[in-house]
């Protein structure tokens, strides 16, 4: 596959002055989505639907996956084939994973399923390192194929979640099959079956994942088969004319004959050039933003990005911004720079929110005398009822030019998808506010089209939206001593002996 070089990086902000400046005065009424800018490409799906939270993707993956005739192609920052897709039924209906993938090839003789998954996934990510070293028995069969994605720079992580299936159905979003993925929207934080190896149960987690399926998975096939011949050097091609319908039934798109833009992030490494078109994306969606902007993030700490929010809230004009992320963080890394970045970036926009136009929140639900958190999993951006995109891609520097991402988006050309997007949004505040979406939509009519005032009405009960300690505390604003080594925007050039060779 051929990558554009866009080298728009810089070690400060993240753009070069050309890109801020084209940022900063883009027209409200010019469209987002520029292949060949921000996105590899638009193509058409005749169906699309977000997929909210475990229990909702999971559910939907299995019955697809169980339809595929052709081809399974799973691409994942980890791969765990303990996890059962429908933990609260039986196994026998729901089997793991990888009993269920060899089930389906031993039944259908032109089935043929290939995996492929960070290859530091072994020491870094939560499922089990074993079968993706040593192989385990749903691996044995000749046409199940796992492998571990080595072709990428030192710190770096494959970090894409894709199912391709029949290459006629796609998944792209924030959920990797593995384990502490799954869950149901109400979050409890009893639930039986949100289970760890040892019987405890984990936090409550929250995350997106899309669904489309027509021209649009067949260009996400086309994608993945390109990252696994660079994986494995085995070429592999999409079906040239897929026929086949995987579709789960029960599931009802949110948008029907759409241009979905397919946005992705390579680092430069080896025969390969630099793809930035997510980060532009990111910057060129929200510069757009008029009315909102809704974000739900695991991390967003790029300076690049708060450049563009600053912007806005120093305006008199400008957009209401809502930010919902993960408050605890995990792993002294992790809590180093991302949650020490995340809070310094919170005060940096509070200091410029003149307007009182900004409310940053992480959501809790009820446990005891007490409250726990949900962890944010989700990487959404929602711009006005304009704009969507939902994908793998974090706001935080090594998602915009060192790991691999894939992002998925779609801009609005009708009434129909406008409130199609108006409707997850809502969709997913009414979750956290722990009400339903017809009150939350009465709530912002009453407030004048006020997200924010809506939200503070409604923010009442148990299960609610909890602020940062960051918009109200003192401190530094400036990105933390080591962010440069620890969320770097592209490779460390010390190790450029380490590229494959181009010969």
């Amino acid at each position: 596959m051929t990558m554009s070089n866009v080298n728009f990086l810089d070690e400060t902000s993240g753009l070069t002055g050309w890109n801020r400046r084209a940022t900063k005065t883009r027209a409200a009424s010019r469209p987002i989505l520029r292949p060949g800018r921000n996105c590899w490409r638009i193509v058409h799906a005749d169906r699309a639907a977000a997929l909210v939270d475990g229990e909702e993707y999971f559910a939907r993956l299995e019955t697809a996956l169980r339809k595929a005739q052709r081809s399974i192609m799973i691409i994942g920052w980890d791969f765990d084939g303990s996890i059962r897709l429908r933990p609260q039924v039986d196994p026998a209906e729901s089997p793991p994973l990888g009993d269920l993938l060899r089930s389906l090839v031993e039944e259908n003789p032109n089935l043929e399923i290939r995996i492929l998954v960070w290859s530091v996934a072994v020491v870094h990510a939560p499922g089990a390192s074993g079968p993706l070293i040593f192989g385990a028995e749903w691996q044995d069969h000749p046409r199940l194929h796992l492998r571990l994605d080595r072709h990428h720079p030192l710190y770096a992580a494959h970090h894409q979640k894709i199912v391709c299936i029949d290459d006629s159905l796609a998944f792209v979003g924030g959920m990797d099959l593995t384990v502490r993925r799954w869950d149901t929207k109400e979050h409890a934080c009893d639930t039986p079956f949100r289970l760890r190896d040892d019987g405890t149960i984990y936090d409550p987690v929250h995350d997106v994942q899309m669904a489309v399926n027509g021209p649009a998975a067949h260009s996400i096939a086309q994608l993945a088969c390109a990252r696994w011949t660079i994986a494995t050097g085995e070429d592999v091609q999409p079906l040239s004319r897929p026929d086949m319908d995987p579709w789960p039934s029960d599931l009802a798109p949110d948008f029907s004959r759409a241009p979905v833009a397919i946005a992705r992030t390579y680092p430069a490494w080896g025969q390969e050039s630099a793809v930035q078109e997510a980060a532009a994306l990111n910057l060129d969606a929200l510069s757009a933003a008029r009315k909102s902007i809704y974000i739900e993030a695991q991390y967003m700490t790029a300076p690049c990005i708060g450049d563009v929010l600053e912007r806005h809230l120093a305006a008199p004009d400008g957009p209401e911004i809502v930010v919902i992320q993960t408050h605890e963080s995990h792993g002294w890394a992790e809590k180093k720079v991302m949650g020490t970045n995340r809070d310094r970036l919170i005060r940096r926009l509070r200091q410029a929110d003149r307007y009182d136009r900004l409310r940053a929140y992480y959501p809790v639900v009820p446990a005891g005398d007490g409250f726990c958190q949900v962890l944010v999993h989700s990487k959404l951006i929602i711009v006005d009822d304009r704009f969507l995109r939902i994908g793998s891609s974090n706001l935080n520097n090594r998602s915009l030019g060192l790991d691999t991402e894939c992002d998925l988006a779609i801009e609005a050309t009708n009434g129909e998808m406008r409130g199609a997007i108006d409707g997850l949004r809502n969709r997913l505040l009414a979750e956290h506010l722990d009400t339903d979406v017809d009150t939350l939509v009465k709530m912002i009519s009453e407030e004048r089209g006020s997200l924010i005032a809506a939200i503070e009405r409604l923010n009442v009960r148990d299960r609610r939206l909890h602020p940062f300690d960051a918009m109200f505390d003192e401190g530094p604003v400036e990105p933390a001593m080591g962010t440069n080594l620890l969320d770097p925007v592209e490779p460390f050039e010390p190790f450029w002996f380490m590229k494959r060779s181009k010969d």
